[in-house]
């Protein structure tokens, strides 16, 4: 066991931040924390990296064991040293093998002026030393080394550059690829996706599955923690509970949980309720007024229900559309995607074939800047484009998410953005729609100005689905909304029958949604069928194929050069 807490309680300004919180962590375990911003996740951290004092519980029980091991944490500041170059920060990892090395080459050099006993003493120190060098993979850290840093997407072009010019993710992707090189017997790891593109977070998981020490991770990241944990820990109201399985099973779990523990207060509720009327109708009455009293007593013993935590009202997103498209929806033959004008201008990527068929859910992928929300741009019209056609099936209409909410303008009210683009609707059907996504009574009167981005995007929802399009384009749609809103967002898009195109980093909104991945890789686009899961799959073929010295195949192309049948711009609603 390498940590064992029990009945901990941690105050702040009089008031229970964490309350009997008991928490174990065995040897090779993977443990998720989650819960809200401000739930006591980090300080519960703090407490098992001994940074933060704790408090026992009123009873006077309380206790924190954490074994003397090695830890990784990685720290805010990353810890390195900004004068270094990427390799020497690297190699410092090993600073104990590189120690133990160079005393073998001393006593090496040593043996070969020695005889007789003092050879035989030296001769069984280096023996030990060399077992103890090979056993933690000293003839290997170069391979290490290489394989770590090419993994969290260091180029060897880079191995030479000062820390100090590296950029604030560079950074944090360097730190944690020096824990890695580290192999703490417990690793901490506080919002490790951060600042990692979609490969190297691939990477980072598959590395993770098969590390050998305990792992405890914090993390939004819904698709990394279904990768990695065994286990989830979620901490509500100061409470910490636990749920075996994935990200994905403590969902589900934790949904019975709470319907259960409702269920189970209303019983209660009803059941005080009788006796309370039972004693108010019989305490007067002779006759009753004994089994009034025989009533008080079991009123009494029964022990008060804390009232579950009820969620906020999820917001209510459902997206239709009533005309059907033809079976082509949108094909795009040899276009560029650029950017900028002039000089400034940027190639993106150099040719771009894509077909989109009805019914089918396109997810882009690709590292920031790849070209993924100029493409939804390009077919839009809303960029143009140089030579390449973009061809439209009839019957189309857009619905469009832009995650920059460019559709609302600063000034109107959430009443007037809707009917702004439905002038049609009365003011009761406007806040009817708005009711939907959380907008009640005042709130419809905010000016978007002062709207919160979750709010703006939540506004957004409710325009999209009034607008009943056939073909979704959304960009990063899940930026800024909270859990149980992203939540209710898949289910719509799962439920949506219609065409869609998305650009997100969310690999749990795609893999729940998309029948399609297109890449967006080095100015080129391949595309790969099935979910993100798919997609890893082929990724993940792909690296060991590259690894074991065997080509690749070549990919499909994103789309066929075939002729399109007549076809028409499309209604961007």
């Amino acid at each position: 066991m390498l940590i064992n807490i029990e009945h901990l309680y941690k105050y702040f300004n009089g008031e229970p931040l964490l309350r009997d919180i008991s928490f174990t962590l065995g040897d090779s375990e993977a443990v998720g924390i989650v819960g809200k911003n401000g739930c006591g996740k980090s300080t519960l951290l703090k407490i098992i990296l001994g940074q933060e004092d704790w408090d026992k519980a009123p009873t006077g029980e309380g206790g924190v064991y954490v074994r003397d091991c090695g830890i990784g944490f990685l720290a805010q500041n990353s810890g390195l040293d900004s004068d270094s170059t990427v390799i020497d920060e690297m190699q410092k990892a090993f600073s104990k093998l590189h120690e133990v090395k160079a005393r073998m080459d001393e006593l090496a050099e040593k043996m070969t002026k020695l005889t007789g006993d003092e050879l035989e003493f030296v001769s069984d120190e280096y023996s030990t030393l060399s077992a103890y060098f090979e056993a933690r993979g000293g003839y290997s850290t170069d391979f290490r080394i290489k394989q770590i840093l090419n993994g969290m997407g260091f180029s060897e072009l880079a191995y030479s550059r000062i820390i100090s010019t590296l950029s604030g993710g560079e950074k944090t992707r360097l730190a944690l690829a020096k824990l890695l090189l580290e192999q703490p017997e417990l690793l901490i790891l506080d919002e490790p996706t951060n600042h990692l593109d979609m490969k190297t977070l691939m990477w980072l998981e598959d590395y993770l599955k098969g590390y050998k020490g305990a792992i405890i991770i914090v993390s939004h990241d819904r698709y990394f923690l279904d990768s990695i944990c065994t286990r989830i820990c979620e901490i509500e109201n100061g409470v910490l509970s636990s749920f075996k399985g994935n990200y994905t099973a403590y969902a589900a779990l934790r949904e019975e949980r709470n319907a259960l523990r409702l269920k189970e207060y209303e019983a209660a509720q009803r059941e005080i309720s009788r006796l309370e009327d039972y004693i108010e109708r019989n305490k007067v009455r002779a006759s009753s007024a004994k089994q009034a009293k025989s009533r008080r007593h079991m009123l009494e013993r029964i022990e008060p229900a804390e009232k579950p935590v009820i969620h906020e009202r999820p917001p209510k997103i459902r997206l239709e559309y009533m005309i059907e498209p033809t079976k082509e929806v949108v094909k795009l033959v040899d276009c560029p995607v650029e950017v900028g004008e002039g000089e400034n201008a940027k190639t993106l990527i150099e040719s771009l074939d894509l077909l989109i068929r009805r019914g089918e859910r396109v997810a882009l992928i690709g590292d920031n800047g790849a070209g993924k929300t100029s493409v939804l741009k390009l077919i839009q019209g809303m960029i143009p484009h140089r030579r390449g056609n973009i061809l439209w099936g009839n019957n189309v209409k857009i619905s469009y998410f832009d995650q920059e909410h460019a559709m609302l303008h600063s000034n109107d009210t959430a009443l007037e953005a809707v009917s702004r683009s439905f002038p049609q609707m009365t003011d009761g059907e406007i806040r009817n729609a708005l009711a939907s996504v959380l907008f009640h009574g005042e709130d419809v009167f905010k000016p978007v100005s002062v709207l919160s981005g979750g709010e703006r995007a939540k506004l957004c929802f409710a325009i999209m689905a009034l607008n009943k399009g056939n073909f979704l384009i959304l960009d990063e749609p899940t930026n800024h909304i909270d859990l149980l809103t992203r939540e209710v967002l898949e289910q719509a898009l799962a439920e949506f029958d219609g065409t869609m195109l998305l650009v997100s980093h969310d690999r749990y909104l795609i893999n729940k949604t998309a029948t399609r991945i297109v890449e967006i890789s080095d100015g080129k686009a391949r595309s790969f069928d099935g979910g993100f899961d798919s997609y890893a799959a082929a990724i993940a073929q792909e690296r060991s194929l590259k690894s074991s010295g065997v080509p690749p195949k070549e990919s499909s192309s994103t789309a066929q050069r075939s002729s399109a049948p007549t076809m028409q711009s499309a209604d961007s609603g």
